[in-house]
């Protein structure tokens, strides 16, 4: 059968090119944020391995530790949330359950970042 709608009328209300592109520029970017934190985390971790505990209290309780550790554990979360974003919006047909689970990703991603946070800001605080 002839199809006689245009190619505009059949791309209508499926979304904006623009989003799709800010979201991949940010997923790039926290991709590239990741490599020297996660360098950061993995020799840390290896030149800690075998300490105990109150080591690694005090190796946390250094400023650049702490904040390095934050700003792992933020782009860490978030450009979690932005892949599984992705796979939601890519697999997940159903509308209703796109946007619930769209949802149910974003609290538990804020969930794990804000206790992650929580953690280390009471450690380097001695609280």
């Amino acid at each position: 059968m002839t199809d006689f709608n245009t190619p505009l009328s059949k791309v209508r209300g499926l979304g904006s090119a623009k989003d799709g592109t800010h979201h991949w520029w940010v997923q790039r970017v926290t991709a590239v944020a990741n490599i020297p934190l996660v360098l950061f985390m993995v020799i840390s971790f290896v030149g800690n391995a075998g300490k105990g505990h109150a080591d690694w209290v005090s190796w946390l309780q250094q400023p650049v530790v702490a904040v390095l550790t934050i700003l792992f554990v933020l782009n860490v979360t978030y450009h979690m949330r932005l892949g599984l974003q992705v796979v939601i919006e890519d697999y997940v047909h159903s509308h209703g359950l796109k946007v619930v689970s769209l949802i149910l990703i974003t609290f538990a991603c804020v969930l794990i970042a804000a206790l992650s946070v929580f953690s280390v800001l009471r450690i380097a605080f001695g609280g």
